[in-house]
């Protein structure tokens, strides 16, 4: 047993987190639970349609970025391509990959991906790290599956992929028209060197 002096003195010192984790407790859960589910979003932004006749064996394989909305996770990266293969477990395997032109270096990134609903629907779950997971929605795919735009879950992140390192102006004129008319910041559109 603790002398009474001891559990006096622990008393005084933790009172006062006590108090402060009960009266703060909640607004700190509720504020890191919205936090996490912005960040773990899945579904496209609102007013945003994704492709519904996906075919997964047509869409794997290897896509050149053409163009990408600016994230810190592929800052200053050249040459980038988004490689799609089956895994075991009726995933995706995703390897994307580009070329750091300030560090000259190739940077690797290897993840997964699941649909979120129905294997045709180009709605898509994405993971790099752990548990946590980001939308990849397909909202533009050319029938001959020679280009596509994909976004995520709100209109900061949006991507023009191809199946060459180039596309002609046209194409890529109609993607763009496609992502303004959704409301995606086109004219912050960073063009990949390839």
């Amino acid at each position: 047993m603790m002398p009474f002096n001891t559990i006096s003195f622990n008393t005084m010192l933790f009172k006062p987190l006590i108090f402060k984790i009960r009266r703060y407790g909640k607004a700190c859960i509720a504020t890191l639970v919205a936090l996490v589910s912005v960040a773990c979003s899945v579904t496209p932004p609102d007013n945003v349609s994704v492709v519904e006749n996906v075919d997964l064996n047509r869409y794997l394989g290897t896509w050149y970025e053409i163009a990408r909305l600016d994230h810190r996770f592929e800052r200053n990266l050249e040459r980038v391509t988004a490689t799609y293969s089956l895994r075991d477990d009726g995933g995706v395997k995703v390897i994307n990959r580009g070329f750091n032109v300030e560090k000259q270096e190739w940077r690797e990134s290897i993840g997964k991906a699941y649909f979120t609903g129905s294997p045709q629907r180009g709605a898509l779950k994405v993971s790099f790290f752990g548990p946590f997971y980001g939308g990849y929605n397909i909202i533009g795919l050319d029938d001959d599956y020679r280009y596509s735009l994909i976004c995520g879950p709100n209109r900061d992140y949006l991507w023009i992929l191809s199946r060459t390192p180039t596309l002609d102006t046209a194409t890529r004129d109609k993607l763009v028209a496609t992502a303004k008319r959704y409301g995606f910041p086109t004219e912050a559109l960073i063009w990949v060197n390839q």
